[in-house]
């Protein structure tokens, strides 16, 4: 069968590139089934004085992505950034045992706020589609010895709050809510595939 007029064949679609050094998000991504690439952004990732959290996750999925764009032109890239806060106050990646310890500790019984931000940049025109996806998130209050002994398991050091909701970590939690279920993970995809059909990218498409 012949596409339709208003159906892009696979050739007239755009490369499609994640703005990202993250495995988790590649793994996210690569579940829709669309050819991609990966190139990584060289940005600075410091929130500026007095920034709120959604905002700087907005300006640096955004920046991300332009800073790819910018090496390929006519491409659909996405960016993708995440800022967890607690109280108002930023959480970064731990990066080790005692700083995620830590953390864990301040957040035990606690609701810990998580902005996901997403930006489709459109190559062709310009164009650029923003969205911040937020998670609340409710970790247990659990004892010292049992987050001590979680962090050993699953080494969470490279996600901020600490804990791996796809893996071990969800035992650690007691309720997610959010209206897209992978933007604790990484990358909203609900919200990914709204953009990417708004840009003209078809996911099903007849032989």
């Amino acid at each position: 069968m012949s596409p339709t007029p208003d159906t892009p064949t696979p050739a007239a679609l755009p490369a499609l590139i994640l703005a990202s050094s993250s495995a988790y998000r590649r793994e996210l991504l690569a579940r829709l089934h669309l050819p991609f690439t990966v190139d990584v952004p060289d940005i600075d990732e410091s929130p500026l004085p007095g920034e709120s959290p959604a905002a700087t996750a907005l300006r640096l999925a955004r920046a991300k992505a332009a800073a790819v764009a910018a090496r390929h032109p006519g491409s659909l890239v996405i960016g993708s950034d995440q800022v967890a806060t607690l109280d108002g106050r930023q959480i970064g990646k731990p990066g080790h045992h005692a700083a995620a310890l830590a953390q864990l500790q301040s957040m035990r019984g606690r609701d810990v706020v998580f902005h996901t931000a997403l930006c489709l940049w459109d190559g062709r025109n310009g164009s650029c589609d923003v969205q911040d996806i937020r998670t609340v998130v409710a970790f247990r209050d659990l004892p010292d010895a049992e987050l001590d002994a979680y962090l050993r398991i699953e080494q969470p050091y490279d996600c901020a709050g600490s804990a791996k909701n796809e893996g071990l970590g969800i035992a650690i939690l007691d309720r997610i809510d959010s209206t897209d279920p992978t933007a604790l993970t990484g990358l909203p995809l609900i919200a990914l595939t709204g953009m990417l059909r708004r840009a003209g990218v078809p996911f099903f498409t007849h032989p």
